[in-house]
């Protein structure tokens, strides 16, 4: 068994992993609510649209969250203005923006003397590299996902399955779609700078994925997601270790193959009922008349 304990024992790996599972949990708050509403075009365009943000903040030597965040509220901001717009559809306003920012951010990047470094470095992360202190910020991220998730779950749930109703109990469902935008943004922004853009969206979008075909109660969910997301960590981690492959990548190629894994899963289960279903629906009609 020194090949599943092994690995841990070393500090960054260690580390990676716990970076992991923090951000799987962030993943499993935002990430249920974006599989639910079907956001995943939206949180993908807006994942990439923090890359000028991060780029001008690295170039000028700021803080690269501020910068992703910044870049990431100019997105959510556009995209917000675009749907009150009566000549362009909502996907098309989101695929604008998502290209526009996507280029801004590779010419700013393309001017860097170590261009595929930076861009590589923005898609993937190096979740190996995780310190203490992005610990840190990622437990205070959680702490405020947990808050936003408890306190607005009611306005959520509504605005999910039925908007006009929300609208109709005072739920003010316009002012509950900004808040799940941001709760998004932030799990977006918090995680990027160490797992990646690839990773965030990976784990945002798989794990509640996969979860959705076992529960049917949204609290039910999030916890699936929260432990399909930490499953995908610690398989990632160890693929990563005995094959040498990238760690990021790993993580979210595996949070992907349990996703089509649960999904074959569902549909074997589904079959096996039916099956049983219309094996006694044929013993009832065989049954003799008295």
């Amino acid at each position: 068994m020194d090949w599943l304990f092994v690995p841990f024992g070393v500090s960054f790996v260690e580390r990676a992993l716990w970076a992991g599972v923090l951000v799987s949990v962030i993943c499993a708050l935002a990430g249920t609510w974006v599989v639910l509403r079907g956001m995943a075009f939206l949180t993908d365009a807006m994942s990439h649209g923090m890359l000028p943000g991060v780029a001008i903040a690295s170039a000028l030597g700021g803080d690269l969250l501020l910068g992703a965040g910044l870049s990431a509220g100019a997105m959510a901001a556009g995209v917000s203005a675009l749907d009150r717009s009566r000549w362009l559809s909502r996907d098309t306003g989101i695929g604008l923006l998502f290209v526009g920012m996507l280029a801004t951010g590779v010419i700013v990047v393309s001017h860097s003397k170590s261009f595929a470094v930076d861009l590589t470095g923005f898609l993937f992360g190096d979740v190996l590299a995780v310190t203490d202190g992005d610990l840190v910020r990622l437990v205070v991220a959680l702490v405020v996902a947990a808050v936003v998730s408890v306190a607005a779950y009611r306005p959520f749930l509504a605005l999910t399955f039925d908007p006009r109703k929300a609208h109709t109990l005072g739920m003010r469902p316009r002012l509950a779609g900004l808040l799940m935008t941001g709760l998004v943004t932030m799990a977006m922004v918090m995680c990027f700078q160490v797992v990646g853009t690839l990773l965030v969206f990976g784990l945002l979008i798989a794990p509640p994925a996969a979860a959705t075909l076992w529960a049917d109660r949204v609290p039910l969910v999030m916890a699936g997601a929260a432990a399909f997301g930490a499953a995908s960590t610690v398989l990632g981690l160890l693929a990563s270790w005995h094959w040498g492959t990238a760690a990021g990548a790993s993580i979210a190629a595996t949070s992907v193959a349990l996703f089509f894994l649960s999904a074959l899963l569902s549909a074997l289960r589904d079959r096996g009922r039916a099956l049983t279903t219309r094996t006694e629906h044929d013993s009832k009609l065989e049954e003799p008349v008295a």
